[in-house]
């Protein structure tokens, strides 16, 4: 059994109880990697947690037994809590947790402040923004950086943006999450910017495990290409990444395929909605998809590389 969220956990004394209960009760969705480790970091600092299941139910049990309370919809979640906290793979994931008739927006209380931590489509959270104003509430889009090992101690990027007072009510507990807060401007610059990022980031990995597998065919070792490239401007994190699977076996980025391909889907929806388009964004986006339909979707990003390889051999 848990403990109950009004009781002190063992070994806590009854300040550390008025402590925590003198902070905001934060309901949070989407307990996967990512949002079951910002869900232990919030818990040790002392915030009341409200969850529930969306996936997986292990990370949900854990939260409870560290004291989360558990609700059964979202909208029993948002009349819960202060702070409401998405942290889920897809747009259409967070308005299925919006609009549907035990909703959100069903439960929302004025002053409310609502934050989407995932990677969403900016038209899809200026219209979800635009709802949740509508109930007096606040709607902050904050796409993170780093990995979940940061999040846990704290440690994430965040990129948040939206409206300034509602970014300053709740910088606290942003600052409780990232070692690096951003406000970035109106809302939707944030998940605008994260998916420049990304697209820029996964456009980098394919080129980088391109030229280790191209340097395969030539006959030249991986570590002797590497050591060449990183010497110059060329070097970055994600080259490192590349290379840790290229040279050592070992996975440092820990993002699927399939969500590297979500993103460019996203990144080149938000081109079209631009009215900009994009060149080497179809490119990349290919190939993912090329691998995800390969078998390799739930394969790590570095490991596009032996998709390529295998595709050089055919």
């Amino acid at each position: 059994m848990g403990q109950n969220p009004g009781e002190p956990a063992p070994g806590r004394s009854k300040n550390d109880r008025e402590t925590r209960m003198s902070k905001p009760t934060i309901g949070f969705i989407g307990l996967g990697l990512m949002g079951a480790a910002m869900v232990e970091c919030l818990q040790k600092a002392g915030y009341p947690l409200v969850v529930i299941a969306n996936r997986s139910r292990d990370a949900v049990d854990a939260a409870v037994e560290r004291g989360a309370r558990e609700v059964t919809s979202t909208a029993d979640l948002a009349a819960a809590s202060d702070i409401v906290m998405f942290c889920m793979a897809t747009s259409d994931n967070v308005e299925s947790r919006v609009y549907t008739e035990d909703g959100l927006l069903a439960g929302l209380r004025p002053g409310t402040v609502v934050i989407d931590f995932g990677t969403s489509i900016p038209a899809s959270t200026l219209k979800v923004g635009a709802d949740i104003a509508a109930k007096g509430a606040s709607y902050l889009d904050a796409p993170l950086g780093r990995t979940p090992a940061h999040a846990i101690d704290g440690l994430l990027n965040i990129m948040c943006s939206g409206d300034k007072a509602a970014f300053d009510t709740v910088k606290p507990v942003l600052d409780d999450l990232g070692e690096n807060v951003f406000h970035l401007g109106a809302l939707g610059t944030g998940h605008t910017i994260k998916l420049i990022n990304n697209f820029f980031a996964m456009t980098t990995a394919c080129a980088m495990s391109e030229a280790f597998a191209t340097a395969d065919k030539a006959g030249i070792p991986r570590q002797v290409l590497y050591d060449v490239m990183s010497a110059g401007p060329l070097r970055s994190g994600m080259m490192d990444f590349i290379k840790a699977y290229a040279t050592d076996g070992e996975i440092e980025l820990a993002f699927t395929i399939d969500n590297a391909k979500k993103d460019l889907g996203y990144f080149l929806r938000m081109t079209e909605d631009l009215k900009a388009g994009s060149t080497l964004a179809p490119v990349t986006s290919g190939l993912l998809g090329d691998a995800s339909e390969a078998g390799k979707g739930d394969a790590m990003v570095p490991e596009v590389l032996d998709f390529i390889t295998a595709s050089q051999q055919d």
